[in-house]
């Protein structure tokens, strides 16, 4: 069972750490101390779901309807641009570049936000349902679920290390200019995305 666990936590690994929309509001309401906890187990607690279904076989049935990942898309694009001009403004606003200022989000507004970057990112489905999925099949029963378990693992490793690790990074983001360059880097990382999703799409 001990390999197929690391193995399902090394890809799951892998997927996960890269620089994406939400690992950008992670960090973000990491910094801010902004309902770390909640958001960070929303985030391990949907991927993990998401594994779970793609190791189930979802993977499957989500390539026989193309047309429910394209809507997924097109969403995801809207949402994308529309997170990337707020926090474009965010970083050109430089009262709001301190630590607390500004609109702070409720826990409501957290985790519709943690949810719309999770299900509206076709990514997500790319990575946990259909490729984590995917790299299951040499596994059958309980080595299956191991290796499912493993890259869930993985997921909540990431996700709490990045919100409370993030607090380390207080000290920086005392100064107003750090904040405007954070908030940068997350427009450009959304816009990015955003772009590449269109270009997925007409493809």
């Amino acid at each position: 069972m001990l390999a197929p666990f690391l193995t399902g936590f090394l890809v799951g690994g892998g997927l996960i750490i890269a620089i994406g929309a939400q690992n950008a509001f992670v960090l973000r309401q990491g910094i801010k101390r902004e309902h770390v906890f909640a958001i960070a187990l929303f985030c391990s607690v949907s991927d993990a779901l998401l594994i779970a279904l793609g190791v189930a076989g979802l993977g499957a049935l989500i390539t026989r309807v193309p047309w429910l990942l394209g809507a997924v898309t097109l969403f995801g694009i809207v949402f994308l641009v529309l997170y990337g001009v707020k926090a474009g403004r965010r970083a050109l606003a430089p009262q709001g570049a301190e630590i607390g200022a500004g609109a702070t989000l409720s826990l409501q507004a957290a985790l519709a936000t943690s949810f719309a970057l999770t299900f509206f990112n076709p990514h997500v489905y790319l990575d946990t349902v259909l490729l984590v999925g995917s790299l299951a099949a040499p596994y059958a029963g309980l080595e299956r679920w191991a290796y499912g378990f493993g890259a869930a693992s993985a997921s909540f490793s990431w996700f709490f290390a990045l919100g409370y690790g993030a607090r380390l990074l207080v000290p920086l983001f005392a100064k107003p200019a750090a904040w405007r360059w954070l908030d940068a880097g997350i427009a450009v990382v959304m816009f990015a995305i955003a772009g590449k999703l269109a270009l997925w799409m007409i493809g």
